[in-house]
């Protein structure tokens, strides 16, 4: 039965290897090629180490370049609304004007009609934001420790 024809099938597939040699190296060397490159190309442009920056104090924030700065967010949710009530009255005596946006395309909208003193924020979930610019996104930097 079914160990019977397994054998067969190997036996047929052993033949089939050795009466085609060309192609069965090949099949084993060209992952090894790859292999090869792949470690020769990471040993070429090795990882960046950053030391670490030590603890300075960088003196009172300069609020007279905040004058007239609005923040705009979407989606108008709970979350948002607290963050940025926190970051507007909290941390800045003056306060920062924010502004809710029902869609992204609102809050183009607005960064468009003011370009010089806007930032977008979009909130994608609780725990993740984009910021977005006069026509750019800013994206957060991570630093990946291997590719």
């Amino acid at each position: 039965g079914v160990w019977r024809q397994t054998r067969a099938l190997l036996f047929k597939n052993c033949l089939i290897k050795c009466r085609t040699k060309k192609s069965s190296v090949q099949e084993v060397l060209f992952p090894l090629f790859f292999l090869f490159w792949l470690i020769l190309m990471s040993m070429m442009h090795p990882h960046r180490r950053y030391d670490e920056v030590a603890n300075t104090n960088l003196g009172p924030l300069d609020t007279s370049q905040l004058v007239n700065f609005v923040i705009g967010y979407t989606p108008p949710s709970q979350g948002a609304r607290e963050i940025m009530k926190k970051v507007a009255f909290d941390h800045f005596e003056d306060g920062i004007i924010t502004e809710e946006y029902l869609s992204e395309e609102e809050l183009q909208e607005a960064s468009a009609l003011r370009t010089s003193h806007f930032v977008g924020v979009v909130f994608k979930d609780s725990m993740s934001y984009q910021l977005r610019f006069h026509d750019s996104i800013a994206m957060s930097n991570i630093y990946m420790e291997s590719r």
